[in-house]
């Protein structure tokens, strides 16, 4: 059974996300047993090493996969675990392993159809500052891996999602854009009503944390 830690939360942050009793995982490998969580609003990281079950406990929180048990509270309001619900918590591959034949537009255009609060400003800032504009005609399998990340990070912090989960947000881009990146995190943690998870290796530098968690 995995365990979890985290850093005091204090009393004035909201709690925007909150799981108990956990359970499930792959069907090969059930990797949380009575797993309990919650997200302050702003920045939170979730660290592991490889096989420690972070993108699984993603997935697991957006619906993607079907939890064996467990209770969801977004905003104190108890939620479905089993149903997917990307405006409320979001993930995607960032790889987009779906969209190979789309360009990013028509990416971004058949992930906002369930996405309600999906901000076009957000969307346009993202593709200035992370240098995507000279790739939007170009299908998502032409370009590298780096640029279809980032295709794939637009539409996650776009999406308007209550919880918003990041998946090693940071692999195999420029360190322009990661400075970028890290700028506007940095500005969209300060919102109250809303958050945002960063699973990786090691604590994110240069991000103020709300929370981190250890798997």
């Amino acid at each position: 059974m995995l365990k979890q830690t985290a850093a005091p939360i204090p009393k004035s942050t909201n709690t925007v996300l909150s799981v108990s009793g956990l359970s499930g995982g792959p069907i090969e490998l059930p990797l949380f047993r009575d797993f309990n969580l919650q997200l302050p609003a702003g920045l939170s990281a979730l660290l592991g090493d490889e096989g420690s079950g972070k993108t699984s406990l993603m997935r697991l929180l957006s619906g993607d996969l079907a939890p064996t048990a467990g209770q969801l509270r977004l905003m104190n309001e108890a939620t479905p675990l089993a149903l997917p619900r990307h405006s409320a918590v979001f993930w995607t591959d960032l790889r987009l392993p779906l969209h190979g034949s789309d360009t990013p537009g028509q990416c971004w255009a058949h992930l906002r159809l369930s996405l309600p609060a999906w901000s076009d400003a957000t969307q346009n800032e993202l593709i200035e500052t992370l240098q995507l504009a000279p790739h939007l005609d170009k299908r998502l399998n032409m370009l590298s891996t780096g640029s279809r990340r980032k295709v794939g990070l637009v539409a996650a912090l776009a999406s308007g999602a209550t919880v918003t989960l990041l998946d090693q947000p940071f692999v195999s881009l420029d360190q322009a854009s990661i400075r970028s990146l890290q700028a506007h995190l940095t500005q969209v943690g300060q919102n109250t009503e809303r958050a945002w998870l960063i699973a990786d290796y090691e604590k994110p530098s240069y991000l103020p944390l709300a929370s981190v968690h250890h798997l």
